[in-house]
């Protein structure tokens, strides 16, 4: 301030005057805007130093002035004292002409305003994309990327009509929070991914491709899980906006790939889903799909294109192909069973939970009967041993011999591969073998602790079974097991023989952290029938007497089962222990207890997870 009361507004920057707001003898107050300088390209508002009356301006517009020119002066007053020159305060809740754009462009993606689409969706028994990713993600949690792109096809179809009609390219894909009731924000994370079927059947466009490839580097970054609803069509050969020949370089696929066994990976599929739409879901570490669906690596299309014949959608991949040959691994009824699978499936990677309740253990006491040829049902003793509704089986159709699920024991979550006896009296197949090897990598590349419910007579034999390579695919449980980092123990509830009984306990008795015995267990190198038979068949066939050769067989077979039943293999110390079914969890916990949590990562421990 100057000794006679007057204030020079000077310029902050370097600039030329492009605009001056007031004239001498105007009251300003200290915020009001007096000059506005152009520097850069960029325009810059000059408010007043002090509260007062505009003396005199010092330049002119068009004027280039140097920082700390002198633009204004102004005789200081009590402004206050005159007439109200406060600067207004915006109103929060005005939108401007620009916001207003935006915010129109914005509700043509929303459900709201393409009533044709969701017409068709609903004629078809079906959700819409975004349907699906609101009951996914926690309420208000979704964060898009690409909401506002539009088919590459500018070249053959006016913006209007591909605004109205390809909103976000068919790909709504975003970040959001999914169990957030019950996970922090940090293990709630999700990144979903969603075909459009109304826009364009779904299929893989430029611009979505490009979405896809961002999504995947920024989960890989951050370590997300992801959600794809992978329903769609495959390649999209219409775009026009591109210099693209082959579409051969696009990363996707490469980019999806690499996610295998650094995050979960959940698909899900309703209608059909075809060719490039395929090949994303069966990189996924688990796929959900509802009974409408059909999958295939080829659509209808491509078939007849091959020469190949003309079928319809359906006919190409159905769920009774699917489930059987392991493709899917959890059929549902519909979309919103598959967002709830979808919700417990990745709960299992987001931790521990507090509140739990299960059965009267007790009840496992009489699970396996006491007449050692009677079968049972051992999905009645998982759900008995783990917390009440806790339980997903995977792949329930295929391989039938080996049940694989995915549990929580007080809490913590669990992985479960268990013998069935009701198919092939537990003997391990191919496919039994595939499924179980496969479920140990998926648990163990994301720190989930392994359960071997083993009740086998060994491996599946006979020249049917050898004529599906029975001898690499058993193998695999043994190559899967002996690569474990995960805790992981075994409960023998009856029969342990042989290879197949090894093969349920990564190789070997001791391998595990602990290896005890139900009271009904019963061990050998072989069955008991069996060996006998090889064994004995030289005094077997000595007895002339049909009833007494069998009398005689029961007897030996009788010595033998003694010989091998649980409570004396313990003596030897070839199993740790026989143990009260009931104490089954208890000793379960107790050995989780015992060991050290899993470090934190920040690359994966296996390379991949098998797709098959």
């Amino acid at each position: 301030m100057g000794d006679d009361g007057v204030v020079a507004t000077v310029a902050p920057m370097q600039g030329t005057v492009v605009q001056i707001v007031v004239e001498p003898g105007d009251v300003v107050h200290e915020r009001s805007v007096v000059v506005v300088l152009e520097a850069m390209k960029m325009e810059h508002s000059v408010p007043a130093s002090a509260s007062g009356v505009v003396r005199r301006i010092a330049v002119g517009v068009g004027d280039t002035v140097l920082e700390g020119a002198t633009l204004v002066l102004v005789d200081v007053i009590d402004v206050d004292a005159t007439a109200d020159h406060a600067v207004d305060e915006p109103d929060l809740d005005s939108v401007r002409a620009d916001l207003a754009d935006v915010q129109r462009r914005q509700a043509l993606t929303h459900d709201d305003n393409r009533a044709e689409a969701v017409a068709r969706r609903r004629a078809s028994g079906q959700r819409t994309a975004r349907e699906n990713v609101a009951d996914l993600c926690d309420p208000g949690s979704f964060v898009e990327y690409g909401s506002l792109a539009i088919a590459a096809q500018r070249a053959r179809r006016s913006v209007d009509d591909l605004i109205a009609r390809t909103p976000a390219d068919g790909l709504v894909a975003g970040i959001g929070r999914v169990n957030g009731d019950r996970f922090d924000d940090e293990h709630a994370r999700c990144a979903v991914l969603s075909y459009d079927y109304t826009v364009l059947a779904g299929t893989q466009g430029h611009q979505n491709h490009r979405k896809k490839d961002r999504l995947f580097e920024i989960v890989e970054r951050l370590r997300l899980p992801v959600v794809l609803f992978a329903e769609g069509g495959g390649g999209r050969p219409g775009d026009t906006d591109t210099t693209t020949v082959s579409g051969l370089d696009t990363m996707a696929f490469a980019l999806f790939g690499r996610l295998s066994g650094l995050v979960p990976t959940v698909g899900i599929v309703s209608g059909n889903c075809f060719a490039g739409n395929a090949a994303l879901l069966g990189c996924c570490d688990v796929i959900i799909a509802t009974r409408n669906s059909s999958i295939g690596m080829g659509g209808p299309a491509m078939i007849e294109g091959g020469g190949l014949g003309s079928y319809r959608p359906d006919e190409v991949g159905p769920i009774s192909v699917h489930a059987p040959n392991g493709v899917v691994d959890v059929v549902v009824d519909d979309e919103a069973d598959a967002v709830r699978v979808a919700k417990q499936y990745l709960s299992y990677f987001q931790g521990p939970v507090g509140h739990w309740h299960c059965a009267d253990q007790r009840q496992l006491r009489t699970a396996v009967p006491e007449n050692r040829k009677r079968v049972y049902d051992v999905r009645r003793v998982i759900q008995l041993f783990a917390d009440a509704d806790s339980v997903l089986e995977l792949r329930r159709d295929f391989g039938r011999g080996m049940i694989t699920s995915l549990v929580r024991v007080e809490g913590r979550p669990l992985g479960i591969v268990a013998n069935n006896p009701t198919h092939l009296g537990g003997a391990i197949d191919s496919d039994g073998a595939d499924k179980a090897a496969r479920f140990m990598q998926l648990c163990d590349a994301f720190d989930v602790p392994i359960l071997f419910l083993c009740d086998t007579p060994g491996f599946m034999v006979g020249p049917e079974a050898e004529r599906s390579a029975q001898v690499r695919h058993f193998s695999r449980m043994f190559v899967t097991g002996a690569s474990l980092t995960v805790p992981y123990f075994t409960i023998v509830l009856r029969k342990g023989y042989g290879l197949g009984a090894q093969a349920m306990a990564g190789g070997s008795f001791h391998a595990p952290l602990f290896t005890v015995a139900w009271p009904t267990g019963e061990f050998g190198g072989m069955g008991l029938e069996g060996a006998v038979r090889l064994g004995f068949r030289r005094e077997l066939d000595a007895i002339a007497d049909p009833a007494e050769r069998e009398a005689e067989f029961e007897r030996m077979v009788g010595r033998a089962y003694e010989h091998g039943k649980a409570l004396n293999v313990a003596t030897v110390f070839e199993i740790d222990d026989v143990i009260d079914p009931a104490e089954s969890r208890r000793r379960l916990v107790e050995a989780l207890r015992a060991v050290a949590p899993p470090a934190r990562r920040d690359g994966k421990k296996r390379p991949f997870v098998d797709t098959w």
